[in-house]
Parts: C-alpha cells; sequence; structure tokens
C-alpha cells in the first residue's frame, strides 16, 4: 500500500503492527533504516515515523499512510474515482474546505458517509461531521495534493453557497413544504423526519460556520406567530438575517437539540447544553440555552470562539499606565479586586487575561464560574449549579480547603459569598471577582447594600476596575473627518477643546460587512483603595464623594477613557457616548 498503489487489500493485516514493519512491508524502507531510526529514537526519544522522515527516507505522505494503515484506515484514491454528485451535495461547499474533506461514499441504510481525509489525527474533523451532518462518519486516508485536487474539482471557488439561495431552495422543496401550517401539532415522527432532513442539516451549518466566520458572539433562532427571526450578535450589535421559514422553527431548534444532547421530546421546560467544534484548528464552544415560549421555542447559540478571545492583559485595550496598574493589583499577595460593569461589557475576558498573566505552575489557582466559559490549562475551573446545591458560597467555602493561592468568584450575588470572598481575602488569598454596577465608585454602595460592614471592604478591597467595550473602528476603510459641534456637544466638548484632535470613522467596506466597525476594544476606570478613600468608606461617604477623591488620587473616568480611544482613531464618537455617561 502506498500513496500511489492504494488497493486497500492489506490493510486488515497492517493493523495494530509498529510502524516500522508498515514500512517495510509497503515497500517504502529497509531494517537497516528502521534499525538507525530505533537507535536515533533511544536519545532524542522522537517517533519514529518523524525520525525517518526527517532522514530522507521516506515521505510525509508516506508516513501518513502507514500510520492510517496502523488504526486500520483504508487508503482512496481521489484521482482515479467519480464521486456521486448526489453524495458530494450532503457536504456543504464551506464545510468540506473548512474541514479539508471530501464525502466519498453514502450508505444509506447505515447512514454511513465515507469520507477522504489528509491525516488519520484528524479525528476531530469526524467527531464535529458526526454531529453536523447526523451520519456515521467512515474516514478513508488520501494524500493532501489528491485533497486539494478534488476539493477543486468538486467544490470549485465562486460557488459557495449562500443562506438566501438554500432558504430559497427549502421553500420549494415537496418534502418539507407538507410542514407548513402545520405549526406545534408535530408528533414525534414528524419532528424526526424534519431532523434527519438533508436541507435543514444544511442550513443549520452553514449559519454556524458563517457566524464563526464572522466573528459573531451569539445567533438568536427566534419563533413569532407569523415568522421566524435569525439574527446574529457581532461587536454588541444585534443584525437580522433573511428568516428561515416559519414551519423549520422545531426543525432547527430539534436539530440543535440533538447536536446538544438535549431533549427533543420535553417543549415545556428551558434546556441547556453544549456543542464543542473544532473549526480551522481551532477550539470552538457553542453554548446553547433553549427557551419555550408563546409562539415555540426560542434557542440562542453563544459562541466562544477561543481563537476570537485574547487573554493578553497587554492587548484588551489597557493605556499603558492603567496596564501597570493593573499588573501591580494582580500581583499583590492578598485582597480582593472587584470587576464591575453591565452583562457583555468583557468582565470576564477581563479577569481570565489577569489569570492567564499570573497562571504558573507555582501558583495554585481555582475559579468558580456560572458558566465556564473558557476552559484554560492550569486552572482548576468549577461550575456552578445551584439546582444540584452547589453555589458560588458553597464553592469558595470549599475552596479554602483546597490550598489555593488565587480564587476566582464569578460573581459576588447574595452577603454569604461576600463574607466567604472577604474570608479568603483576609487569610491571605488573592481574589477576584465581578459585580453589577454602572462605575467603580458605585461597587462600595452595592456591597453595602448586600449588608458588607465598612471595615471589611477597607480591610480586603484593593481596586475596583470598571470597564465597557466600544466597537474599534475598521481599519481597512478608516477615513478621518471634522466632527459638527453637535457630536462634540454629545461628549460635553467645544471645538475649542480639540484644536489638533483627530477623529474617524468607518466608511462600510467588505472586511467589516459594510458597518465601518471590527471588533471592540475596553475602555477602563481603575479605583485603587488609598487610605483616603479608605476613611471616608468607614464614614459613611456616598458615592458621589469616593468618585471625588477618586478623581484626585488619578482616577480616569470611563468617559476620559473613551476620548483618549477617540482620540487615538481607535473608536467613534457614537460609541462613546452610548457607553458612558458624565458623572454628575
Amino acid at each position: 500500500m502506498s500513496p500511489n498503489d492504494q488497493s486497500g487489500s492489506t490493510t486488515k493485516q497492517y493493523k495494530g503492527r509498529p510502524l516500522g514493519r508498515i514500512l517495510i512491508k509497503m515497500g517504502k524502507v529497509n531494517r537497516a533504516q528502521v534499525h538507525e531510526a530505533l537507535a536515533i529514537q533511544k536519545t532524542t526519544r522522537g517517533p519514529v515515523g518523524r525520525i525517518l522522515v526527517d532522514l530522507g527516507y521516506i515521505k510525509e505522505a508516506d508516513l501518513q499512510f502507514a500510520l492510517a494503515a496502523q488504526v486500520g484506515m483504508e487508503p482512496v484514491n481521489l484521482d482515479t474515482i467519480d464521486v456521486n454528485p448526489d453524495t458530494i451535495k450532503l457536504v456543504p461547499n464551506q464545510m468540506a474546505n473548512t474541514y479539508r474533506i471530501i464525502p466519498v461514499d453514502f450508505d444509506p441504510a447505515a447512514r454511513t458517509l465515507s469520507i477522504a481525509i489528509a491525516s488519520p489525527d484528524n479525528f476531530q474533523a469526524t467527531d464535529d461531521l458526526r454531529k453536523l451532518l447526523g451520519f456515521s462518519i467512515r474516514p478513508l486516508i488520501a494524500t493532501e495534493d489528491q485533497i486539494a485536487a478534488a476539493l477543486t474539482r468538486y467544490y470549485p471557488e465562486g460557488a459557495q453557497e449562500s443562506i438566501n439561495d438554500l432558504i430559497g431552495e427549502i421553500g420549494k422543496d415537496a418534502d418539507l413544504a407538507k410542514f407548513e401550517g402545520r405549526g406545534e401539532s408535530l408528533d414525534m415522527e414528524d419532528i424526526k423526519e424534519l431532523v434527519d432532513s438533508n436541507p435543514v442539516k444544511q442550513l443549520l451549518n452553514l449559519v454556524l460556520l458563517k457566524a464563526i466566520r464572522d466573528k459573531s458572539s451569539d445567533i438568536h433562532f427566534e419563533p413569532f406567530e407569523n415568522e421566524y427571526k435569525l439574527r446574529y450578535r457581532i461587536d454588541g450589535v444585534l443584525y437580522e438575517m433573511v428568516p428561515p421559514p416559519r414551519f423549520l422553527a422545531m426543525a432547527i431548534a430539534s436539530r440543535i437539540k440533538v447536536m446538544a444532547n438535549l431533549d427533543i421530546a420535553e417543549r415545556r421546560l428551558p434546556q441547556d447544553g453544549r456543542i464543542s467544534l473544532n473549526i480551522g484548528g481551532s477550539t470552538v464552544d457553542l453554548r446553547v440555552a433553549v427557551l419555550p415560549t408563546l409562539f415555540g421555542e426560542s434557542v440562542v447559540l453563544r459562541i466562544l470562539d477561543r481563537a476570537n478571545v485574547n487573554l493578553d492583559l497587554d492587548k484588551i485595550g489597557l493605556r499603558e499606565d492603567d496596564l501597570k496598574l493593573t499588573r501591580l493589583l494582580i500581583d499583590r499577595p492578598h485582597g480582593i479586586v472587584v470587576n464591575t460593569g453591565p452583562t457583555g461589557s468583557g468582565k470576564t475576558t477581563t479577569l481570565y487575561a489577569a489569570l492567564n498573566a499570573l497562571n504558573d505552575p507555582g501558583i495554585k489557582i481555582l475559579t468558580a464560574e456560572d458558566p465556564v466559559e473558557y476552559d484554560i490549562d492550569g486552572l482548576i475551573q468549577v461550575q456552578v449549579n445551584p439546582d444540584a446545591g452547589l453555589t458560588f458560597a458553597r464553592a469558595l467555602r470549599s475552596f479554602l480547603r483546597q490550598d489555593p493561592d488565587v480564587i476566582l468568584v464569578g460573581e459576588v450575588r447574595d452577603l454569604e459569598t461576600a463574607q466567604i470572598a472577604i474570608q479568603a481575602a483576609l487569610t491571605g488569598h488573592l481574589v477576584f471577582s465581578t459585580l453589577h454596577t454602572n462605575d467603580a465608585p458605585s461597587a462600595v454602595a452595592r456591597l453595602l447594600d448586600l449588608g458588607v460592614e465598612p471595615f471589611l471592604i477597607t480591610a480586603t478591597f484593593e481596586a475596583v476596575i470598571a470597564q465597557r467595550l466600544c466597537r474599534r473602528v475598521c481599519k481597512n476603510c478608516r477615513t478621518e473627518y471634522q466632527p459638527t459641534e453637535e457630536q462634540l456637544m454629545e461628549l460635553q466638548l467645544r471645538p475649542e477643546d480639540v484644536q489638533g484632535k483627530k477623529f474617524y470613522y468607518g466608511k462600510g467596506c467588505d472586511y467589516c460587512n459594510g458597518t465601518g466597525y471590527r471588533g471592540r476594544v475596553g475602555i477602563f476606570e481603575i479605583m485603587v483603595l488609598n487610605d483616603e478613600i479608605r476613611e471616608l468608606v468607614m464614614n459613611g461617604a456616598s458615592t458621589g464623594i469616593l468618585h471625588e477623591a477618586a478623581l484626585r488620587n488619578g482616577m480616569r473616568t470611563l468617559r476620559e477613557s473613551g476620548l483618549l480611544a477617540i482620540y487615538d482613531g481607535v473608536t467613534t464618537i457614537e460609541e462613546v457616548v452610548k457607553e458612558t455617561v458624565v458623572f454628575v
């Protein structure tokens, strides 16, 4: 067996045998060459196959075919076969190119799709395709050159499917049209037929891949009385897409449930699940939330793309002086650092970036989260589950018996959690957490409202970091302009205040989908609790007085951070006005 002689008749006799022996049987090496590689392996500890490639005795393709034979995979020569067009249609263009696979054959009785892949290690592609397509997957091995040629032949560039075209085809599909007008009256057999329908699977897969490619954070499937809305949230803003036919609402919801291992028969209660994919070598988690509504199940998929999130403190938008201050705060041996802001303001990302900066074999880090958004090596992460009795407070109490150095508690929601966090700080731990307040000084009032004693706040809290996310001006279509007096008034500025300053906006281009924005940047307000502020807290000072004291001690407000981002050409007046207010 070789890349050029792929009969597959000898595949079974190779399964489980040593790689060197398989390569000898294939006629690619002789015994002396294998012994030479084994001798080198004793000192380098590297794989024998890789050593033989490095020595120049075999090619990369030879190694991949031998590895495939070792696990029982059969070869296929894509240059000598013609794949049935109906089989090609089972895998959309975008999916085939994303995973670099070619569908070769489909067995409808066994519901098994045979696919050609270039690496026997590409198990993630077969797992993802099993979830996305709903078929059993049988991998075959082909060369990378054959895969590339076949992709060009069967999935030519420019033939990418569009969601609009697919929705148009579904509207004309006679098999699906019989479900129109049936509403919620479908029985389980009907639902299973819809879930297994190839057009439904293709539409959902295309929606998922497009959303991930466009760096969406959420996908919304929303049923209404007479329509079914599809919306993407990109950079914090919802955009409505072409709506799928109303009768697909239950089919799409059920298909997502199947992929997330949820109960498709349960339509009366909310359900939560998760779908894990590996796209382009990057792990993407889809957090699924299903909510029964008046007109069917509303489904929201939160996209957690590790390649799309930067857990580097240097890259989240902190200015140089704020970055230095933040590094000083997270290097403290004990105390509490609170991150505050509304939902979706980037608090979790900032805290993960802080933990990532501290992540070291010499430091034990424990987190209690609801939910765990990103799995980070080196961190011991706990998913809070109030229904099972695992609350933030209970997790925190257990953490103290786990000998941690640093603790993250996802949110301080009640007095009990706050008290245990304070206890942890008092006993020599560094604690990170979040609160929901509009600015940094307001966090003190929130803690007092929960019932925390002022002396405990002054004894343990080191700083409060407030933040917002503003959309970045698209670098590709960024254009300088002169703002009007009315626009400046929104920032409470006069023309003379901005002499010599430059302002930019995005004209809109293909790169930013015509929005003028691409990505988001954080703006921050950091209030450090120094002696003056601690004394004010002890004396019951109002939020306004705390704010004034923080400003005297060098705190830069959210609005001021936003202005600096505008002057740097990073964001726009409209974004800063939308995300910040002037403290009165």
